[in-house]
């Protein structure tokens, strides 16, 4: 395995999971790259007619929305890569689903290995939507290390 890319989200306990997955790829002498996937922003902003004197977003909206979100992207992956303190660290950043970019991304760079955390999600929220997690592991072709990060 020399290539490990760390998947990351907004969570504070992508601390941990930056710094274990980067000493596990020391370890193994593998190059590492951090990764990001902005939610795609249809979630947050649908263009809908006028109802109940609501306008909804419209495109000019969206696009402004779209162009933060990779923005605060841009910044907390160069923040997370500053963090690990090790100048050969690359980052990535993928749009739309993140289970679907985490693993696009993993075999379009070769990565050997797949970090990420698991969060604490309640039984029904994993039932109706599941979890980035078990999405990744359900499909993917690459050797998934998981960091338990679920507070007490």
């Amino acid at each position: 395995m020399k290539k490990v890319l760390i998947a990351l989200d907004y969570h504070p306990v992508a601390e941990e999971v930056a710094r274990k997955g980067h000493e596990l790829a020391k370890t193994l002498g593998a190059s590492v790259c951090l990764l990001h996937a902005v939610t795609d922003v249809g979630y947050y902003g649908m263009e809908y007619p006028s109802f109940m004197g609501y306008n909804g977003y419209n495109i000019a909206t969206e696009m402004n929305l779209a162009s933060e979100m990779r923005t605060f992207a841009e910044d907390f992956m160069k923040s997370a890569v500053k963090h690990l303190n090790d100048d050969v660290v690359t980052y990535h950043i993928t749009e739309g689903d993140t289970a679907t970019g985490i693993l696009s991304y993993a075999e379009e760079w070769n990565a050997g290995l797949i970090v990420m955390g698991t969060h604490s999600h309640s039984a029904l929220e994993k039932l109706l939507v599941g979890t980035v997690a078990s999405k990744v592991l359900e499909r993917t072709k690459i050797p998934v290390y998981m960091v338990p990060v679920k507070k007490d």
